[in-house]
């Protein structure tokens, strides 16, 4: 008995290493399966065979491996943003994950337009103001966006050119004219600033401080000119008369045209705008035909109509719709108005802003009239400070820009920008009007969403008390159209009655009379019922015509035209019979019951 139990628990022992076994095996599948197999392969994870060995273990339980579904795992795409960034006169694309932040747009710009990435200011984010660490995904952007780069600390490009162009513009020069015809030679000053054309003197090539010109006059407009140049090597050998200035170009005969070889007519640029003219909007088409004729197409869209009409369309729409107001004021004379036009208000991304944010209104205050126009105008709008401050501008201070806001009580002028600033300045200048424009516009939004939810309550409850009014006097009507009913049934129910108890009456004094109980004809008695249970009896003359009992029913308020009259033995309808036979031929001798019935 001992050896058995031992056996049996040795036995037993065997059998559950043996499941144990299978349950490590088991799992070590489960376990390959679950994690593709691959990382029990490959020297990375031990010797060779200890991998030989589970793959053949793992072959040889196939029989008890799990078999895992697989599983598809899906990556989060990373989303793209492009960037349309404009700087002065260029566009660049950029490309970036949203998870990338500002600072890498501005390392990416940094390669591409060799600016500094300190030095660089990106504007025209929808969120407000954002530093370089903001990851782009925080900001919630659209796919496509639209910004710009300015560069405020930085010197213009041409600020080294520019310094020297300003001292050429003050400086003086000598033109040694030669009158080829008479053979005389007069000497003529002029300063840097003075044009030929479109161009000054200081930028047009000629030699400083004296240059020497050959002119004759036109003989037909054909005939060439000859002009030869000679740089005047000693000074001390030219007079330096004072005469011999304009006063010399008026006694020899010809013009300030015609001494630099050229028309006068051809000189002379045609008026930005005409003088006196009587509608604004005819004078502002030929200052847009005029200023693209000078600058090119790409310029600022102009607002074509009165100031009036331009203060309407900026400042009166709905406050979603509502825009900051740009004038531009020109000046022919100005030494600015051609750099300022052609490299600032002409460049892409200062066209695509206005477009965008501003109402641009132009006027030309070269013409002593047009300014004077102006003037009054500004008065009336802004008030005689403004007026004052653009009446104080010098004519090389020009041209001007005023960036206007309109407010409920009265138009505020946020800014009067010269012509001496740079394109990123200006651009600044202007971003700075839109954010206060912004902070104000958002709040007339707030508020008139307000006043519309207000008015559309009030809207909805006269509405409410209008279909209340309707509803009422609807029901009014009704009421009056069935009291005006029951009134014309009534009088006709009254007019029936009326004529029916006339009528009552007639039969019941055209009736005969009734016979005694003692008299000696044969008496017929009949005893009737109603509808509604009563009994009524008369005696009538068994001679009497059947249509003397109608007529005594009829008196009793049962015409025979609406009741029958009915027979119990046997039943019958009386009002079948012959009205003019007898009551003995009817056999309603010497008694009878009869009942009354409405007829259907």
């Amino acid at each position: 008995m001992l050896w058995t139990a031992v056996s049996n628990t040795v036995h037993f022992a065997n059998l559950y290493l043996s499941i144990f076994s299978l349950y490590i095996l088991f799992f070590i599948c489960v376990s390959s399966s679950e994690y593709g197999g691959e990382t029990l392969q490959g020297p990375a994870y031990g010797p060779t065979s200890h991998s030989t060995a589970a793959s053949s273990a793992s072959s040889s339980s196939s029989a008890f491996r799990h078999v895992v579904p697989s599983r598809q795992i899906v990556e989060r795409q990373p989303r793209m943003l492009d960037f349309r960034v404009e700087y002065r006169d260029r566009n660049v694309d950029v490309v970036l994950e949203d998870s990338s932040t500002v600072g890498d747009i501005k390392h990416i710009l940094e390669n591409e337009l060799q600016i500094p990435a300190s030095k660089m200011l990106l504007k025209g984010w929808k969120t407000g103001d954002v530093d370089d660490s903001t990851v782009l995904k925080t900001l919630h952007l659209p796919k496509n966006n639209s910004l710009y780069v300015l560069t405020p600390d930085l010197p213009p490009p041409s600020s080294s050119h520019s310094g020297a162009l300003q001292e050429s513009l003050n400086q003086n020069y000598m033109l040694i004219i030669t009158h080829r015809e008479v053979q005389r030679e007069y000497n003529l000053n002029f300063s840097g600033s003075s044009t030929i054309q479109e161009m000054t003197l200081a930028v047009s090539g000629v030699n400083f401080p004296c240059h020497r010109l050959t002119v004759g006059r036109r003989s037909s407009p054909v005939q060439t000119r000859e002009q030869s140049e000679e740089q005047c090597t000693d000074v001390h050998m030219v007079s330096d008369s004072d005469g011999d200035d304009f006063e010399d170009a008026t006694e020899f005969g010809v013009d300030d045209g015609e001494m630099f070889g050229v028309a006068s007519s051809a000189l002379r640029k045609s008026p930005m705008m005409p003088e006196n003219a009587e509608n604004e909007g005819d004078a502002l088409l030929q200052f847009t035909a005029e200023f693209s004729s000078r600058y090119g197409d790409c310029h600022p869209v102009y607002f074509i109509g009165s100031l009036e009409a331009a203060f309407q369309e900026a400042f009166y729409g709905k406050a979603r719709d509502r825009k900051l107001l740009a004038i531009y004021l020109h000046h022919d004379e100005s030494v600015l108005t051609n750099v300022f036009c052609s490299q600032m208000l002409c460049a892409e991304s200062i066209v695509s802003y206005l477009s965008q944010n501003f109402i641009t209104w132009a006027w030309d205050m070269t013409k002593e009239a047009n300014r004077a126009r102006f003037l009054t105008m500004c008065t009336r709008h802004f008030g005689s400070v403004v007026a004052q401050t653009i009446r104080t501008q010098k004519t090389d201070q020009f041209p001007l820009f005023l960036i206007i806001m309109g407010k409920r009580s009265s138009n505020e002028v946020l800014n009067v920008i010269q012509g001496n600033t740079t394109v990123d300045e200006l651009m600044m200048r202007l971003m700075a009007a839109m954010e206060i424009f912004s902070a104000q516009q958002q709040e007339d939004i707030k508020d008139e969403d307000e006043r519309e939810a207000r008015e559309n309550v009030k809207r909805e409850q006269d509405e409410a008390y209008r279909i209340s009014l309707e509803a009422d006097r609807a029901k009014r009507e009704a009421q009056e159209r069935e009291m005006a009913e029951q009134f014309r049934l009534e009088q006709i129910r009254k007019e029936q009655e009326e004529e029916r108890e006339a009528i009552r009456l007639s039969l019941e004094q055209s009736l005969p009379p009734e016979p005694k109980e003692e008299s000696t004809e044969s008496v017929s008695k009949l005893r009737i019922r109603t509808p509604s249970g009563e009994f009524f009896e008369r005696r009538f003359l068994a001679s009497s015509k059947l249509q003397v009992v109608f007529d005594f029913v009829a008196s009793k308020g049962y015409p025979w035209e609406e009741y029958k009259l009915l027979g119990t033995f046997p039943r019958r309808d009386v009002t079948q019979l012959d009205p003019n036979k007898s009551l003995l031929e009817v056999k309603l001798y010497p008694q009878e019951t009869l009942f009354l019935e409405a007829k259907e």
